[in-house]
């Protein structure tokens, strides 16, 4: 009898009303590079499961690694439940679906790929990024193949084959006036879509040209946003505003503003589950709920949230399909509460190049990266991030130099509304602890800056 099949049938002859299995089977190979080299290879094994029993609506969790264990786990759960506050508007787990299968999602070779293979990918990049002007290349590469089962007491069963793949280095410099860097990364789900030998290119080119940076002055600017600082933002400071929790709670910027225009027409914003290559990419949730598209903004407006069933449940609404049990360093885990998150965070393309937004702007910046950036007033949208590499001055059009770190407080809100330029450069972001998204570059108004 499997680890699922023995948590199910004990939980029942004991009399939970309600239990849901999930088993979580993780490989993942970690290469470590450090000062230009290969510093480590890791190849892990990981095999964990997670169980939710509700009994009379109060709800207990177990999380073991031990299948030997688990009847036992569950009694003491079961025992500790009594103690639990109950959750009148708890409706129940879901029933049985079909799921799907997405294109892109999974690759026998990444499943099947050696540590010797890797260690050649990390190599390749490492070699794509040197150049007499690179001190020190440092950064990782993460592989990971999964085998992801859930089931419950309903008649859930369903179970998914993912891989993923991620790359990101950091190339430094110091033959400047100050030091500098420059970020390249990629990631997908597939190794015929991985760009080796672009990350480091990029970080490569964006460490290069931040050499001997000038001072950027405290003012008022047109700020052109690269993809992964566009995702930065997206991850720390838009997406927890259409939590449906934190809406519900009046927590969110735009608790007070759903169906009206929070942002220019320009901007739609949605969580796309079914997009080939997507890190977050997936056909049922963390809950067995089918996953579907849900569209944020549209031109601008704000139309939905995303949630989990217990949040939904809470407010007498619907789920969207977003519950997650996040792992690390990407794909699904087996933890046995979920939380609401969204899948693949996209924006949807625009029609002007990157270089055309430079010739459209007068006196502005030019942001590859983001640091240290959270929410200072969530309700009011209020927040900050650090520019620390990667920036270019931009005047009558023309990148005139690179430029010194600045810091940017702002409001999320009145960002919003002042993108004048959305990109046609779309591009898979996902930053360290972070969500998924997939976004071009944005060219936001009137953003203050103040040098460091």
């Amino acid at each position: 009898m499997s680890a699922l099949e023995k948590a199910l049938n004990h939980s029942k002859n004991i009399g939970i009303d309600e239990c849901e299995v999930i088993i979580n089977k993780k490989k993942i190979i970690t290469v470590r590079i450090t000062d230009s080299e290969i510093a480590e290879v890791k190849h892990n094994f990981n095999e964990n499961i997670g169980i939710r029993l509700i009994h009379g609506k109060k709800i207990a969790s177990i999380q073991t690694t031990d299948e030997q264990e688990i009847e036992k786990e569950i009694n003491n759960a079961f025992q500790t439940s009594t103690k639990l506050k109950s959750r009148e508007f708890w409706k129940g787990l879901p029933h049985k679906i079909s799921s799907r299968k997405i294109d892109g999602t999974y690759d026998e070779k990444l499943e099947k790929i050696s540590s010797t293979k890797a260690t050649d990918i990390a190599q390749n990049i490492i070699n794509s990024a040197l150049d007499k002007k690179i001190d020190t290349i440092t950064g990782s590469l993460n592989i990971v193949s999964e085998y992801f089962k859930i089931a419950n007491s309903e008649g859930l069963n369903l179970k998914d084959k993912a891989t993923y793949i991620s790359g990101i280095i950091n190339a430094e410099s110091e033959h400047g006036n100050i030091p500098v860097s420059g970020i390249g990364h990629s990631s997908c789900r597939t190794l015929s879509n991985f760009s080796i030998e672009q990350i480091g290119e990029d970080a490569k080119i964006m460490c290069i040209e931040s050499i001997n940076p000038q001072k950027v002055d405290s003012s008022k600017y047109s700020i052109i946003f690269e993809p992964y600082s566009v995702g930065e933002i997206l991850a720390f400071v838009i997406a927890p505003n259409f939590n449906f929790k934190i809406f519900s709670e009046k927590k969110s910027c735009f608790s007070n503003n759903l169906e009206k225009q929070i942002a220019t027409k320009e901007l739609t914003l949605i969580d796309d589950p079914h997009i080939p290559e997507g890190i977050g990419t997936k056909s049922f949730d963390d809950e067995g709920v089918e996953t579907q598209k849900n569209i944020l903004t549209d031109k601008g407006v704000f139309k939905n949230t995303f949630s989990n069933l217990y949040d939904s449940y809470k407010e007498e609404k619907s789920t969207t399909g977003n519950a997650s049990r996040i792992g690390s360093p990407m794909g699904r885990s087996s933890e046995p509460i979920p939380l609401s998150s969204p899948h693949n965070l996209k924006i949807n393309s625009g029609d002007i190049s990157q270089e055309e937004m430079i010739k459209d702007t007068k006196q502005g910046l030019l942001v590859g990266r983001l640091w240290y950036t959270y929410a200072i007033n969530p309700i009011k949208g209020d927040f900050s991030c650090t520019a620390r590499s990667g920036i270019k001055i931009i005047k009558d059009g023309k990148i005139v130099n690179s430029g010194k770190s600045v810091r940017i407080i702002h409001n999320i809100t009145d960002m919003l509304k002042n993108i004048s330029a959305i990109g046609n450069n779309q591009k898979n972001v996902i930053q360290w602890a972070s969500l998924p998204s997939i976004t071009p570059s944005i060219k936001a108004e009137n953003i203050s800056v103040n040098s460091i």
